[in-house]
Protein backbone atom coordinates (compact mmCIF):
# COMPACT_ATOMS: atom_id res chain seq x y z
CA UNK A 1 0.00 0.00 0.00
CA UNK A 2 0.93 3.27 -0.80
CA UNK A 3 0.09 7.18 0.63
CA UNK A 4 -0.74 10.13 -1.35
CA UNK A 5 -0.82 13.13 0.53
CA UNK A 6 -3.09 15.77 -0.47
CA UNK A 7 -3.16 19.60 1.14
CA UNK A 8 -6.31 21.42 0.58
CA UNK A 9 -6.05 25.28 0.66
CA UNK A 10 -10.19 25.69 0.31
CA UNK A 11 -12.95 24.79 2.91
CA UNK A 12 -14.60 23.12 0.04
CA UNK A 13 -12.77 21.74 -3.00
CA UNK A 14 -12.20 19.24 -5.24
CA UNK A 15 -8.64 18.32 -6.27
CA UNK A 16 -7.75 16.29 -9.32
CA UNK A 17 -5.22 13.44 -8.33
CA UNK A 18 -4.53 11.27 -11.62
CA UNK A 19 -0.88 12.58 -11.62
CA UNK A 20 -0.24 11.70 -7.96
CA UNK A 21 -2.19 8.09 -8.75
CA UNK A 22 -0.51 7.45 -12.15
CA UNK A 23 2.80 7.93 -10.27
CA UNK A 24 2.19 5.60 -7.95
CA UNK A 25 1.19 3.06 -10.33
CA UNK A 26 4.49 3.59 -12.15
CA UNK A 27 6.91 3.54 -9.38
CA UNK A 28 5.08 0.25 -8.64
CA UNK A 29 5.68 -0.81 -12.26
CA UNK A 30 2.28 -2.29 -12.63
CA UNK A 31 1.02 -2.89 -16.10
CA UNK A 32 -2.23 -4.88 -15.60
CA UNK A 33 -4.92 -4.84 -12.80
CA UNK A 34 -6.64 -2.00 -10.50
CA UNK A 35 -5.96 0.65 -8.16
CA UNK A 36 -8.28 0.89 -5.37
CA UNK A 37 -7.91 3.90 -3.75
CA UNK A 38 -9.50 4.81 0.01
CA UNK A 39 -10.27 8.41 1.97
CA UNK A 40 -9.53 7.36 5.50
CA UNK A 41 -10.87 10.85 6.79
CA UNK A 42 -15.03 11.13 7.57
CA UNK A 43 -15.11 14.68 6.09
CA UNK A 44 -13.47 14.40 2.76
CA UNK A 45 -14.37 11.95 0.51
CA UNK A 46 -13.59 10.70 -3.53
CA UNK A 47 -15.07 10.15 -6.70
CA UNK A 48 -14.58 10.10 -10.03
CA UNK A 49 -16.09 12.95 -12.65
CA UNK A 50 -15.46 15.38 -15.38
CA UNK A 51 -12.39 16.86 -16.32
CA UNK A 52 -12.86 19.04 -19.00
CA UNK A 53 -14.96 21.77 -17.84
CA UNK A 54 -13.65 22.93 -14.52
CA UNK A 55 -18.02 24.56 -13.69
CA UNK A 56 -18.68 20.75 -13.69
CA UNK A 57 -16.84 20.72 -10.44
CA UNK A 58 -18.16 24.06 -8.94
CA UNK A 59 -21.96 23.16 -9.75
CA UNK A 60 -21.29 19.65 -7.55
CA UNK A 61 -19.67 21.80 -4.89
CA UNK A 62 -22.98 24.20 -5.45
CA UNK A 63 -25.19 21.30 -5.21
CA UNK A 64 -23.89 20.18 -1.85
CA UNK A 65 -24.18 23.16 -0.07
CA UNK A 66 -27.45 23.80 -1.25
CA UNK A 67 -28.11 20.02 -0.32
CA UNK A 68 -26.42 20.20 3.32
CA UNK A 69 -25.51 23.73 4.21
CA UNK A 70 -23.12 24.60 6.20
CA UNK A 71 -24.88 25.97 8.64
CA UNK A 72 -27.83 23.88 9.64
CA UNK A 73 -28.63 24.11 13.01
CA UNK A 74 -26.93 20.34 13.57
CA UNK A 75 -26.42 18.15 16.67
CA UNK A 76 -22.71 17.29 16.03
CA UNK A 77 -20.89 20.16 18.43
CA UNK A 78 -17.69 19.97 16.24
CA UNK A 79 -19.57 22.51 13.91
CA UNK A 80 -18.85 20.40 11.08
CA UNK A 81 -21.74 17.66 10.79
CA UNK A 82 -22.38 18.99 6.70
CA UNK A 83 -19.28 18.14 5.80
CA UNK A 84 -19.60 14.70 7.21
CA UNK A 85 -22.99 14.25 5.41
CA UNK A 86 -21.27 15.37 2.11
CA UNK A 87 -18.69 12.91 2.79
CA UNK A 88 -20.48 10.30 3.26
CA UNK A 89 -22.72 11.09 0.07
CA UNK A 90 -19.25 11.51 -2.04
CA UNK A 91 -18.24 7.82 -0.34
CA UNK A 92 -14.55 6.91 0.70
CA UNK A 93 -14.07 4.47 -1.79
CA UNK A 94 -12.94 4.53 -5.90
CA UNK A 95 -11.27 1.75 -8.10
CA UNK A 96 -9.82 1.87 -11.27
CA UNK A 97 -8.39 -0.23 -13.77
CA UNK A 98 -5.08 0.08 -15.02
CA UNK A 99 -3.95 -1.38 -18.66
CA UNK A 100 -0.42 -0.93 -20.39
CA UNK A 101 0.80 0.73 -17.31
CA UNK A 102 -1.99 3.31 -17.16
CA UNK A 103 -5.28 4.26 -15.22
CA UNK A 104 -8.40 3.27 -17.67
CA UNK A 105 -11.06 6.80 -17.58
CA UNK A 106 -14.22 7.18 -19.96
CA UNK A 107 -13.72 10.32 -21.98
CA UNK A 108 -13.67 13.25 -19.80
CA UNK A 109 -12.99 11.41 -16.78
CA UNK A 110 -10.83 12.03 -13.60
CA UNK A 111 -10.37 11.46 -10.39
CA UNK A 112 -11.40 14.08 -7.26
CA UNK A 113 -10.43 14.15 -3.77
CA UNK A 114 -13.13 15.78 -1.92
CA UNK A 115 -12.61 18.12 0.49
CA UNK A 116 -15.34 19.69 3.00
CA UNK A 117 -13.51 20.68 6.32
CA UNK A 118 -10.21 22.39 4.89
CA UNK A 119 -8.15 23.48 4.54
CA UNK A 120 -6.08 20.74 5.97
CA UNK A 121 -3.20 18.08 5.22
CA UNK A 122 -5.08 14.58 3.87
CA UNK A 123 -3.96 11.50 3.05
CA UNK A 124 -5.43 8.95 0.30
CA UNK A 125 -4.19 5.64 0.38
CA UNK A 126 -3.52 3.46 -2.96
CA UNK A 127 -3.93 -0.40 -2.92
CA UNK A 128 -2.16 -1.38 -5.84
CA UNK A 129 -3.13 -4.86 -7.69
CA UNK A 130 -1.89 -6.25 -10.66
CA UNK A 131 1.22 -7.35 -12.52
CA UNK A 132 4.26 -5.96 -14.04
CA UNK A 133 4.26 -5.01 -17.73
CA UNK A 134 6.38 -7.88 -18.32
CA UNK A 135 4.06 -10.95 -17.65
CA UNK A 136 1.67 -9.77 -20.52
Amino acid sequence: MKEIEVISRQHTEFINIDRLVQQCVQEAGIGRGFVQLFVPHTTAGITINENADPDVVADMELILERAVPWEGGYAHREGNAAAHVKASMMGFSELVLIEGGRLQFGTWQSIYFCEFDGPRHRKVWVNLVGQDDSNG
